[in-house]
């Protein structure tokens, strides 16, 4: 099953861009789809692969930082060619 996860890292400290990057590169490093906007960066799969990645990668932030919150939504399919139609 395709899934669609948009997520967002936030670091709760000052110099808060570094852990955001080392996450997004590690993302990029991986076989999905990975699409970045300001604000969120949205990875596109197969459901068991991408969840397990995200787990893992997760865990690798929370192990790295103090304080750290994810923000993460998950749709049954893949958007990744959404465009709208309005």
């Amino acid at each position: 099953m395709k899934i669609s996860v948009e997520l967002t890292l936030m670091p709760l400290k000052t110099d808060f861009e570094p852990p955001i990057k080392d996450f997004i590169k590690r993302l990029r490093d991986s076989e999905f789809t990975i699409i970045e906007n300001p604000l969120s960066t949205q990875v596109y799969g197969e459901y068991n692969n991408v969840m397990s990645f995200l787990t893992k990668e997760i865990k690798t932030s929370f192990e790295n930082e103090e304080h750290i919150i994810v923000n993460l939504k998950v749709v049954k399919s893949d958007r990744s060619n959404y465009e709208p139609t309005f």
